[in-house]
């Protein structure tokens, strides 16, 4: 009896109320469960949103000059830009480029400055080693007999304007933009104009390789989800050979495949379609980097094709024929529409995945056919300019998206499917 009347006033046996106990009960499942993925939340956090945050930071970072030329950068804080800066500033600048030359930074301080215009290497090393006799001011009349160049604002603007610790030139230098002497953002000059012309390149590659996917890997999904189970076993493990082979051997291959002395334009001589002296240069371009990515790539279209395909019932093929519609009109009315997912879904990964391709565009691409990745790749590497590599890359992440939340409003997401 004091059993029941502790369950209809909501206690349990054992004195707790009923609430607490559940709260309780389902407070103990979502820690559990927290637990058990917490080790993927840190593998996600040290490999994916560390780096990304890392990345966002150094795109807008620019401690070089405020750390190498602090009293040049504080002294010009209170320039206004309209004229040459007063006494205070030259002295500043020939004090902290003696000591920068004696403790051998002057280079990295000259370098940022290049970065941001033009000849300001060679300035900086000049002037360093010519002030050196310079034991005492004026040194506005000194420097600017050393270079004509100090006496032109837009250099001291260019100091100035580098001297910030957080700065946007690096993401105006990744489209062809820069600030001009009086803080307006103007185009680069034409000599200095390359990113647009990359990205507009890298877009259209992308587009590119996803059609060809498209259209070589339809029919071969469309085989591989109607043909027998021995027969498509067979296929199926063609298409995921590539998976099981390296990279760099796959893109080696196609360069053997595709020079000029190479296995297809040998064949072409040996069948008299071509003639010795016409081989096709099929390598070193964009055709090399068309070929090879498409074939690269090409699993990642079929596979959420024929994923959806083979859902799909061979008896609605069949109605609509017994309808009156002929095979054509059958695949293409019925048929066809019912792969819609599985064609945005491949779609999507091989775009996404051919925008910031890498090692391909690099071996067989040549100078016609480097992606915007390669460039990322040379400014990490070789120009050491990290600030410009980073906010190439997190253009590129805003990118994709942006081609992420397109597709989302388009097509929507909920209606792409991997099978």
């Amino acid at each position: 009896m004091a059993i029941a009347d502790a369950t209809v006033q909501g206690i349990t046996v054992d004195g707790v109320p009923l609430k607490d106990k559940l709260r309780r009960a389902t407070r103990t499942s979502r820690v559990r469960a927290f637990l058990l993925v917490t080790p993927l939340l840190l593998f996600i956090t040290v490999s994916f949103v560390l780096p990304i945050a890392d990345m966002l930071f150094r795109s807008v970072d620019n401690p070089r000059i405020s750390s190498l030329l602090p009293e040049t950068v504080a002294a010009l804080e209170q320039w206004d830009g309209k004229k040459l800066p007063d006494e205070a500033a030259f002295a500043a600048l020939a004090k902290e480029l003696k000591l920068r030359r004696e403790d051998r930074n002057l280079g990295k301080a000259a370098t940022r400055l290049n970065y941001e215009r033009g000849g300001m290497r060679s300035l900086i090393t000049k002037s360093a080693r010519k002030l050196k006799r310079v034991e005492r001011g004026p040194y506005k009349e000194a420097m600017v007999e050393i270079d004509e160049k100090w006496g032109q604002r837009e250099t001291w603007a260019a100091i100035k304007l580098i001297g910030k610790r957080y700065t946007l030139v690096h993401y105006l230098a990744g489209v062809d933009r820069r600030f001009d002497a009086d803080g307006n953002v103007v185009t680069q000059p034409e000599v200095r104009r390359i990113y647009i012309t990359i990205w507009g390149r890298t877009l259209w590659v992308s587009l590119l390789v996803t059609a060809f996917c498209l259209l070589l890997g339809y029919p071969i999904a469309y085989l591989l989800a109607t043909l027998p189970l021995r027969q498509s076993n067979l296929l199926m493990i063609m298409v995921l050979l590539p998976f099981w082979t390296s990279l760099l051997v796959r893109t080696t291959t196609w360069i053997v495949l595709l020079q000029s002395n190479g296995v297809i334009n040998d064949i072409l001589v040996w069948v008299g379609i071509l003639s010795d002296e016409g081989r096709i240069r099929m390598i070193y371009n964009m055709t090399g980097t068309l070929i090879a990515m498409t074939q690269i790539l090409l699993p990642f279209m079929v596979l959420p094709l024929y994923s959806v395909m083979k859902t799909i019932s061979p008896s609605s093929m069949r109605a609509a024929q017994s309808l009156g519609a002929n095979p054509f009109t059958a695949f293409v009315r019925i048929y066809m529409p019912q792969t819609v997912p599985g064609v945005g879904a491949g779609s999507l990964l091989v775009f996404i995945v051919s925008v910031g391709y890498y090692i391909t565009p690099a071996l067989v691409g040549g100078s016609t056919g480097q992606l915007i990745s390669n460039f990322i790749a040379y400014h990490m590497k070789s120009s050491l300019n990290w600030g410009l590599a980073a906010a190439l890359g997190a253009i590129l992440l805003a990118g994709v998206l942006a081609i992420y939340w397109l597709y989302d409003r388009v097509v929507g997401i909920d209606n792409m499917k991997l099978g």
